[in-house]
């Protein structure tokens, strides 16, 4: 056993697992789903998001059969759909370590390891129930398998490395298919047999892969529409068009349909962020709200830097404080920078995954440099499939229109696994003098501490400009040694080299702590010192924002009126407003997070858009529970978040009816009215304000309701908080929060 590689492993569980006890509710929209499919085999297999089976999350099963696997053994609690990721994450950093050993040596696998476990969106990702790290975790599974099967010319193995890719298309379905090019590469360099033999294998591989990959869309697709859930932010109630529509083309291009993306801005159509649909029972609300407004303020509106929908979260010129451009369409709504062959290298994304490209690029130089057209050699063969793995990765990426930033974990495997590679064919080229490659390995520390500062200098005034001068002090140094010492021997050379490595650690290391240590978003996770706001284009540093001394926080020089604000969400809960303070005005942030009492803050918090999430409302559970007369359902909700914590808390039986947006042709008028009838549901709340799981409500509903029903009393059925229930800061843009009716529908 490997002692060294005991505390990488350590060091991976402690990033990916510590304070994850503190997340209630995790992504709310996908805990709210295994609340449901907790509840029956029918909800259980379309991975239904709503306990009455209407409406599907907008991703295939595979991740949360596992997630309500766990629920079921350990109960429903953000840790328990959270753990599967860790052990996920943990488990990629194991793979990585043994793919690389056999080939590259100890050193290297050691390093690939360490590497894994510090980039930093691996360590965001990994502790919130999104997907991407279970499909990560698959994909190395897969590709491990196509190691082992290609040097042994194991026909099986090769058949279950396509199928693994197969299943990983049941957890985010196209993102999957990104490293099938590093896959037929490789297998056609490396696996050993007869060319006849080969391409009949490779045939029945991909026919595998087809197989596996369409399995369950098919059967759903198959199943008639009226006796399955609608397929949630699909147009036309199908998997495959969710697949290749939503989930797939559409990621590329920008162009993003209503239903998964009501209310959000359309890069390509930005006059027109609610599109027509017409031609379904679900055409998206008008602008005016409960109150009569006809429109949305001005500061709304979606040429505004891009916000479109996203109520009291004006951002004069579209710009943030720090001078980030929020505009761009979707890309810059999302933080993820301009379309471009240097979008990596971007203030926006550079500080995910893209530490060590300097390392990545001049490693694989010191790997091909010895290639010869008869002489390719494992290592040059297993560096091609990093490469063909990283590059059209890294090319998808740097072009598409609508991404978040979490999905940059695809890019942490090839990098961390040429990072070792490529470090130790420096670090040989080094030792051994070898021409102009010995030159490589003070080039690369040299490369690689710049490009660490210039991705940390930008947070200078949240993390304080040591941490970034440092290490380019360091690198420096070092770099200036490297030089003096290569032509000459010296017994703590080798330290020296190791410590060149670990220089280069200290920023992304530092990143991948921030999610403990500034608190994360369980929604849109991402590394940095920006809290809660890191992954949702905020991405300014928190200290370029005063505190206004009443739990908000303001832009410098800037008037304090509601449209710059950005309130304390859920300021009258302790437990939520833990850790989500405004810095202080020294424009830092203290080392103990985002508050300024110190120590380390509680992460993850109520789950959603950084902690923001509905909660119970004692008075609503009991009043719902004291009038019901015998119906199926507590109540039925046009928003999920409403929905999630009395499905996820007290296990309640609750209709969402317009999935994710709010939008989703789920239910007719006459279904809704057959539901009444039959004594299913008498009770429906309705949010007053557009926002996440409430985007562009289908108004034929919404009236239906309205018309049929009788207006509760908010006296009666909800707690009084002191205010007028109406939130227009941050958290009414995204759903959480708003003016809400409840109404009694009787027929």
């Amino acid at each position: 056993m490997d002692l060294v590689l005991l505390p990488i492993v350590l060091l991976a569980a402690f990033l990916n697992g510590y304070g994850i006890w503190n997340d209630q509710y995790a992504n709310s929209y996908y805990t709210t789903a295994v609340g449901s499919m907790l509840s029956n085999f029918h909800n259980f297999f379309y991975a239904s998001l709503d306990s009455a089976g209407s409406v599907t999350v907008d991703k295939p099963p595979v991740v949360f059969w596992i997630q309500t696997a766990f629920a079921y053994v350990f109960g429903l609690h953000g840790w328990s759909v959270i753990l599967p990721q860790v052990l996920a994450g943990i488990g990629s950093v194991l793979l990585i370590y043994f793919m690389v050993k056999p080939t590259y040596g100890l050193a290297a696998a050691r390093i690939s390891a360490l590497t894994m476990a510090t980039v930093p969106v691996v360590a965001a990702v990994s502790r919130t129930n999104n997907i991407d790290s279970m499909l990560v975790f698959t994909l190395l599974l897969g590709s491990w398998f196509l190691f082992k099967g290609s040097k042994q010319g194991s026909a099986w193995r090769i058949l279950v490395a396509f199928g693994l890719i197969g299943l990983a298309f049941n957890m985010k379905m196209l993102q999957a298919y990104m490293i099938l090019p590093a896959f037929y590469l490789f297998y056609l360099l490396a696996f050993q047999a007869k060319w006849r033999r080969k391409i009949i294998l490779l045939i029945g591989s991909t026919a595998v892969l087809a197989v596996v990959s369409l399995s369950w869309a098919v059967t759903v697709d198959s199943i008639p529409e009226d006796q399955r859930p609608y397929i949630g932010s699909s147009e036309t109630n199908s998997v495959m068009e969710l697949a290749f529509g939503y989930n797939g083309l559409s990621r590329l291009t920008g162009q993003q349909n209503t239903a998964g993306n009501a209310g959000m801005p359309n890069p390509a159509d930005p006059g027109n962020n609610q599109s027509d649909r017409s031609s379904s029972t679900s055409a998206p609300e008008s602008t005016s709200d409960s109150t009569g407004n006809s429109s949305a303020p001005p500061g709304n509106s979606p040429d505004n830097g891009g916000m479109g929908g996203m109520n009291g979260m004006t951002i004069p010129g579209g710009e943030m404080p720090n001078g980030r451009d929020f505009g761009g369409g979707m890309g810059g709504m999302f933080g993820t920078g301009e379309k471009g062959p240097l979008r990596l290298f971007q203030t926006e994304l550079s500080g995910q995954a893209s530490w060590l490209l300097p390392i990545v690029l001049l490693g694989c130089i010191a790997i091909f440099a010895g290639l010869r057209r008869r002489n390719i050699t494992d290592k040059h063969k297993e560096a091609l499939f990093w490469l063909a793995w990283l590059l059209p990765v890294a090319a998808f990426f740097s072009v598409a229109g609508f991404f978040h930033q979490y999905y940059l974990i695809m890019l942490a495997p090839p990098i961390a696994a040429l990072t070792g590679a490529g470090f130790v064919a420096m670090w040989t080229a080094y030792r051994e003098r070898t021409g102009w490659q010995a030159w490589l390995l003070p080039a690369s520390v040299l490369l690689t501490t710049i490009f660490g500062w210039y991705i940390m200098q930008v947070y200078d005034d949240t993390i304080g400009a040591g941490w970034s001068i440092s290490e380019l002090i360091a690198g420096i140094l070092i770099t200036l040694i490297l030089v003096v010492m290569l032509n000459r021997s010296h017994p703590w050379k080798q330290g020296l080299i190791i410590a060149s490595f670990m220089v280069m650690l200290i920023g992304p290391t530092y990143w991948a702590f921030t999610p403990i240590t500034y608190g994360g978003n369980s929604m849109i996770p991402a590394a940095g010192p920006t809290g809660m706001f890191g992954g949702m284009g905020m991405g300014m540093a928190m200290g370029d924002r005063q505190d206004n001394g009443n739990g908000t926080m303001t832009p410098p020089n800037a008037s304090d009126d509601t449209d710059q604000q950005i309130p304390s969400p859920n300021s009258g809960s302790d437990a939520d407003s833990a850790g989500t303070e405004a810095p202080p005005t020294t424009g830092g942030i203290s080392s103990g997070g985002m508050g300024n009492g110190g120590g380390m803050p509680m992460t993850g918090g109520r789950g959603g858009a950084g902690g923001m999430n509905e909660e119970v409302d004692a008075t609503t559970l009991n009043y719902l529970r004291e009038h019901n007369t015998g119906e199926t359902y507590l109540f039925a909700t046009t928003s999920y978040n409403q929905a999630a914590p009395y499905i996820i808390d007290e296990n309640e039986a609750v209709i969402t009816l317009g999935g994710f947006s709010g939008s989703d042709p789920v239910y007719t008028t006459e279904e809704l009215e057959q539901l009444v009838k039959s004594g299913q549901v008498k009770y429906f709340m309705i949010s007053g304000m557009g926002g996440m799981g409430d985007r562009g409500a289908n108004s034929d509903i919404n009236d239906w309701i309205k018309e049929h029903g009788t207006e509760v009393p908010t006296s009666e059925w909800k707690t009084s908080t002191g205010t007028d229930n109406t939130d227009t800061g941050f958290g009414a843009g995204f759903g959480f929060g708003g003016q809400t009716t409840l109404y009694e529908v009787k027929l």
